[in-house]
């Protein structure tokens, strides 16, 4: 069987000059090159400037440890959060290819929406604390502002819906 690299204990993707230099500055040149290309802020067709102020950029971000540390610790979070946006998508896609009534696709959807929050909940042990506030009641004024956001964004969601919906019968 094939011995894995190791260098000093560590296998080289688990070695502090990769996990603490290398990866935050790929992060953040991808995401800064990435924004100023869509954005097109320096201008069209500028990808060599675009480049250089990323470069600069992830450069400044890896130079203080500060950010650096940040950025470790977030990277776990945001690949988890990933994985569960790219599941999101593909089972909504699924249910999206338009054999099925517009009204059936959005509660299937909704469906999905909610077992995949709940599923990131459960995996997270958020479930766990959010089942123990409400049964033992703790900080019950959080949870009753929490539903009151939910219930006033779900109404700002169905008049802006329903303002949209009047705005295209109307022409």
């Amino acid at each position: 069987m094939a011995e894995p690299f190791v260098y000093g204990g560590q296998t080289i993707l688990s070695h502090p000059i990769f996990v603490e230099t290398i990866l935050p500055f790929l992060l953040i040149f991808t995401i800064v090159f990435a924004v100023l290309q869509k954005s097109k802020i320096l201008g069209e067709g500028k990808k060599q400037i675009d480049a250089i102020v990323a470069l600069v950029v992830g450069l400044l971000v890896i130079s203080f440890a500060q950010a650096t540390g940040v950025i470790i610790q977030m990277i776990p979070f945001l690949a988890v959060s990933l994985v569960a946006l790219l599941v999101l998508m593909i089972l909504i896609g699924s249910f999206w290819s338009g054999g099925l009534p517009k009204p059936l696709q959005y509660v299937l959807i909704a469906v999905i929406t909610i077992a995949v929050v709940i599923a990131l909940m459960f995996f997270t042990n958020a479930w766990t604390w959010l089942l123990d506030l409400i049964y033992t009641g703790g900080d019950s004024s959080l949870f009753i502002n929490s539903i009151f956001i939910i219930i006033i964004a779900a109404a700002i969601v169905v008049v802006i819906i329903g303002a949209g919906k009047a705005n295209s019968s109307d022409k």
